[in-house]
C-alpha cells in the first residue's frame, strides 16, 4: 500500500500482485489517532505487508528534505509506531503531475487525484523493486 500524505487528505493505492498499482481511496484527515486507526483497519482488511510513503524531495538546495518532506516523515514515523507493518519511503517527485497526465489521457475523471498520485508512487516503487530483483541486487 502506498500513501500520498497531504495536509488535508491522504491518497491510498494498493497492489494485489506486487506488479501493478491501482488507486484505492482517499482518507480525509481528521486526527492522527483517527487516521492511524483507519489506516490500520485497511492494512488488516487488505492484508497489507508494507506501507510505502511518498516523500516530496526538494528539487533545490543542498538538503533534499524540505519542510514538507520533514512533515510527511514525522507523520510516517508516528504512523509506524501505531501499525503492525514496516514503512518504506519513496520519492514522490512529480507524482501528482504524472497522475493528472495519466487521468487526462485515460479519460478517468472519477478517480480522485490523491489516490491516483499514490498509485504513481506505488507503481514507481514496484518498478524499482522489480528491476533490482531482476538484476540480483536484492537477491
Amino acid at each position: 500500500m502506498a500513501l500520498d500524505v497531504g495536509e488535508r487528505r491522504i491518497g491510498i493505492a494498493t497492489s494485489d500482485s506486487g506488479v501493478f498499482a491501482k488507486p484505492h481511496s482517499v482518507l480525509h484527515r481528521k486526527s492522527k489517532k483517527e487516521d492511524f486507526a483507519r489506516l490500520q483497519r485497511l492494512i488488516t482488511e487488505l492484508k497489507i505487508e508494507r506501507v510505502i510513503v511518498g516523500l516530496p524531495y526538494s528539487l533545490s538546495g543542498d538538503d533534499p528534505l524540505g519542510p514538507q518532506a520533514r512533515r510527511v516523515q514525522r507523520y510516517a514515523e508516528a504512523l509506524a509506531a501505531e501499525i503492525d507493518v514496516p514503512i518504506d519511503y519513496f520519492d514522490e517527485s512529480y507524482s501528482t503531475v504524472d497522475a493528472e497526465a495519466f487521468l487526462a489521457a485515460a479519460g478517468r475523471k472519477k478517480i480522485p487525484i490523491d489516490a491516483a498520485a499514490a498509485a504513481v508512487i506505488l507503481q514507481n516503487y514496484l518498478d524499482a523493486e522489480n528491476r533490482n530483483q531482476e538484476s540480483g541486487i536484492w537477491s
